[in-house]
C-alpha cells in the first residue's frame, strides 16, 4: 500500500500547530497518522477531489466550492467524523468544513460523506489554525465546533491544550456577528481551563453565564469518546459561547 504522504505521495503531512508561550514555542497536538485501511487508502485516492480541500494558505472563495451561499459550519477536530456525519445528515441547509490531522479518521469520514451523499460538507486534512487564520474570512462563520480535543490530562502537558488565550480570541474574530462557539469535554478540569479562558475573551459571552455549561444540544450525538468517558465515570460539558 502506497504512503499518501511519502516522498511521491499527493500530500504532505502538516506541521504541528505552535502557540506562543513567552518566548517559546510548544506544539498543542502530536501528528498520529495511524494505520491506513484499504478503504480509507481508496478514499483518498478516489474521493478527495470531491471532498478535500487542499490547503494553500489563501482566502478561499467557498461560494465557489460549494456552488452556492449558505452560512457555514466548522469542526476542528472531527476524530472519525461522527460529530460531522451527524450534522450533514440533518443539517443540509448550512454548509459544513471538517478539519483533522489525523489521516485515518479523514479517510473514514471521506467514505461516509460518500455514502450519504453529503456534497454541503468538505474536509482539510491540516492544521486548523493555519486554516482560520488564512484560509477563512473574518466574521464568515457561523458556528465553531471543538468536541472533545485531545487534553493533555498530565498538569505539566496542559500548555499544549488547543484552548488557549491567543486560538480563543481567533475563532472570535471568524465568528459572523450572531455566530456561536460550542465545546465539549468529558475532563472537568480542561472544562475549568475553558471556561478561564472563553469567559475572559472578549467579543462572546457563555450563554449559560459564567462558567456554565447546558445539555447535550440535539445538533451534537453522543460520540463513541462520549460513551467512553461515561463509563471511566466522567462528567461530560457542552460550554456555548454567542458572539456579543
Amino acid at each position: 500500500m502506497t504512503d499518501p504522504f511519502s516522498s511521491d505521495g499527493a500530500k504532505t503531512p502538516p506541521k504541528p500547530f505552535t502557540v506562543e508561550e513567552g518566548h517559546r514555542k510548544v506544539r498543542s497536538f502530536v501528528l498520529r497518522q495511524g494505520r491506513f485501511t484499504p478503504a480509507q487508502q481508496r478514499a483518498f485516492d478516489e474521493l478527495w477531489p470531491r471532498f478535500g480541500l487542499d490547503y494553500t494558505g489563501a482566502p478561499r472563495d467557498y461560494d465557489g466550492v460549494f456552488g452556492r451561499h449558505a452560512r457555514r459550519v466548522v469542526e476542528i477536530g472531527f476524530g472519525n467524523g461522527e460529530a460531522l456525519r451527524f450534522a450533514a445528515q440533518h443539517d443540509r441547509d448550512r454548509d459544513l468544513i471538517g478539519i483533522e490531522v489525523h489521516a485515518p479518521g479523514v479517510g473514514r469520514v471521506l467514505n461516509a460523506l460518500a455514502e450519504d451523499g453529503s456534497d454541503h460538507v468538505r474536509v482539510y486534512h491540516h492544521d486548523a489554525v493555519e486554516v482560520l487564520s488564512n484560509e477563512i474570512a473574518d466574521g464568515s462563520l457561523d458556528e465553531v465546533r471543538i468536541y472533545f480535543p485531545d487534553p493533555w490530562h498530565k498538569k505539566r502537558h496542559n500548555k499544549r491544550r488547543l484552548v488557549q488565550p491567543e486560538f480563543a480570541a481567533l475563532l472570535v474574530r471568524k465568528l459572523a456577528a450572531d455566530g456561536r462557539l460550542h465545546l465539549a469535554t468529558d475532563w472537568h478540569d480542561y472544562a475549568e481551563q475553558m471556561w478561564d479562558v472563553l469567559d475572559a475573551t472578549p467579543g462572546i459571552v457563555n450563554r449559560a453565564g459564567k462558567r456554565g455549561s447546558v445539555p447535550r444540544p440535539d445538533w451534537r450525538p453522543q460520540t463513541h469518546f462520549e460513551t467512553r468517558g461515561q463509563k471511566l465515570g466522567h462528567g461530560v460539558w457542552d460550554l456555548l459561547y454567542d458572539r456579543c
